[in-house]
């Protein structure tokens, strides 16, 4: 309250609130919107006249963050932050916990002096380096010979086999992967995560583990164990730190055994907003009010991975309502949404794209949404689907937004239907987010101020540009997270004309003079210039839209 933090009348209510539930009166404050974590930890630190330390600009060393037993470092809440000369300093966040204090002393055997660090941060800094890492590689060294008969009985929970399986599960959900790679070499086992869409080492091991991983990962996904020559495609859900995560698992045959790819869909903890993936404020609402209409087709496009299943759940999200009847058609779902009929195709038993399509027209839906634009029956039904007063939203693979109704015709969809039904096509990418936490000036190379001169001109040197150095929090890599870059082609009357124009030329004439420059390359431009991403992300997305 001296602070001007916090007024009387939020002191008494919380108080009373304190008293009825018996948690932290800080908790009481930041849970109700009073004051920020941060601001109660720079308050205490005023307090007590130590330093406060925002871990999020703090370059951890885990050296020194294993000088404290992992359990003892949750318990008390600290970190052991940097070795000086007249003894270590120890970040608590609550540094008025004397037993804390004499405990912390014993273990490290050493002087300490403290400063005050946030709750939240410092659970989220153990996590990052948390023993998971050791504990994979020790596993992967206790399962040194072939446990395939012990992999067979999926009762067996202990198995060592099933311990590695959770390791690497944690280990992944860690790091924010989106895909585990299990690779058999010659003489080695290769493990890879995904992580902001570039693969990384994560760790080596015996070749001789690897069948019995893979057999141990078709037993769970309910493959065939005993078919080892031909790709097969699979999932199951696991449960990692109260987490529900889906896999999609995919087998194929190489030279030296299966290898396994994973896709890890979190099924909690995703916000699915519009303005909450990137796009630009104007984009944002131009979108929502693009299909928020009746009927037509609207296509997210981009390559694999790009955030087009995302971006199509997150309008789905916003669609959602009592009054009208949603149903999507997909391989695989990949998110669930609560009031949304979710239909998965099964090649296995021909219900693919095209036939479910057609079923779930004849279910009286408002709005369909179809995972892909496979080939040209599930292009025609879903065209005509959107010309008979349904709104479809689905996606497609082509390099950009203007590309994409050549492509439909190219795919043998008539002129006419592409004109008559497309309302929009929404072409994005995934750029990687530099790590706030290392973020620092950098000097573009000479190529790179050629490329932002065709989009600033002169302005380009009066920008300042970052990239990150790499620090703990993004393990070393100087970036943390992705957003989207995204172009929208909305198809006007002009546009639908020059659709059904023969000359090819004619129509991207318009469609180019429609967006108005607002493309892919402009957007990464100016992310760029925000700080947000480095040159050289942006140019990686804009050549591949360019070839």
């Amino acid at each position: 309250m001296q602070q001007k933090l916090l007024t009387e009348q939020q002191l008494g209510q919380a108080l009373t609130e304190q008293k009825r539930s018996g948690r932290k009166l800080g908790r009481v404050f930041v849970e109700h919107g009073f004051v920020t974590e941060e601001q109660i930890s720079g308050a205490l630190a005023r307090q007590l006249d130590i330093p406060y330390i925002n871990l999020k600009f703090f370059n951890i060393n885990p050296e020194l963050v294993r000088l404290l037993p992992e359990t003892q470092a949750r318990r008390f809440r600290a970190l052991v932050l940097e070795d000086r000369r007249e003894g270590l300093l120890v970040g608590m966040s609550d540094p008025t916990d004397l037993f804390a204090y004499d405990e912390i002393s014993r273990l490290v055997k050493r002087h300490i002096e403290l400063a005050v660090v946030n709750e939240t941060e410092v659970l989220a800094a153990i996590d990052r380096i948390s023993t998971l890492t050791r504990e994979l590689e020790q596993d992967l060294g206790d399962v040194s010979v072939d446990f395939g008969a012990l992999a067979a009985n999926p009762g067996l929970e202990e198995a060592p086999i099933v311990k590695l399986l959770q390791s690497v599960f944690e280990d992944a959900t860690q790091v924010r992967a989106s895909d585990i790679h299990i690779e058999p070499q010659e003489g080695r086992l290769q493990i890879r995560f995904r992580i902001d869409g570039v693969l990384h080492l994560q760790t080596e091991a015996d070749s001789k583990i690897a069948s019995s991983l893979a057999l141990r990962l078709k037993l769970m996904s309910d493959l065939d164990i005993s078919e080892k020559r031909l790709p097969q495609d699979g999932r199951f859900a696991i449960r990692v730190k109260n987490q529900r995560i889906d896999v999609r698992i995919s087998t194929m045959p190489t030279q030296y055994g299966e290898s396994v790819v994973m896709r890890l869909l979190n099924q909690g903890g995703t916000t699915l907003r519009l303005d909450a993936i990137g796009m630009p404020p104007r984009l944002v609402e131009q979108f929502r009010a693009i299909v928020s209409r009746p009927n037509g087709l609207v296509l997210v496009t981009g390559p694999t991975g790009s955030g087009k299943t995302t971006t199509l759940y997150c309008a789905l999200s916003e669609l959602n309502s009592v009054e009208k009847k949603l149903i999507t058609v997909e391989d695989p779902v990949e998110y669930r949404l609560p009031g949304i009929n979710q239909v998965q195709v099964n090649d296995k038993i021909e219900l693919n794209f095209a036939r479910v399509l057609r079923s779930a027209l004849r279910q009286d839906p408002d709005i369909v949404l179809v995972g892909e634009m496979r080939d040209q029956e599930t292009a025609q039904i879903g065209l005509r689907a959107a010309m008979t007063g349904h709104l479809v939203l689905s996606t497609l693979h082509t390099n950009d937004a203007i590309s994409t109704p050549l492509r439909l015709m190219d795919m043998g969809v008539p002129r006419y239907m592409v004109g008559s039904s497309l309302q929009a096509v929404l072409a994005q990418r995934l750029v990687r987010v530099i790590c706030e936490s290392c973020s620092t000036p950098y000097a573009p190379t000479p190529n790179e101020y050629e490329w932002l001169r065709l989009e600033l001109g002169e302005l380009v040197e009066r920008n300042q540009y970052f990239h990150g150095k790499g620090c703990s929090h993004c393990n070393g890599m100087g970036y943390r997270g992705r957003t989207g870059v995204y172009e929208l082609l909305e198809i006007t009357r002009a546009v639908a004309d020059a659709a059904n124009h023969a000359d090819p030329s004619h129509f991207m004439k318009v469609a180019t003079e429609q967006m108005a420059g607002e493309t892919l390359r402009r957007h990464a431009v100016q992310l760029v210039v925000q700080g947000r991403t480095t040159v050289m992300e942006a140019m990686r997305i804009s050549n591949q839209s360019e070839d």
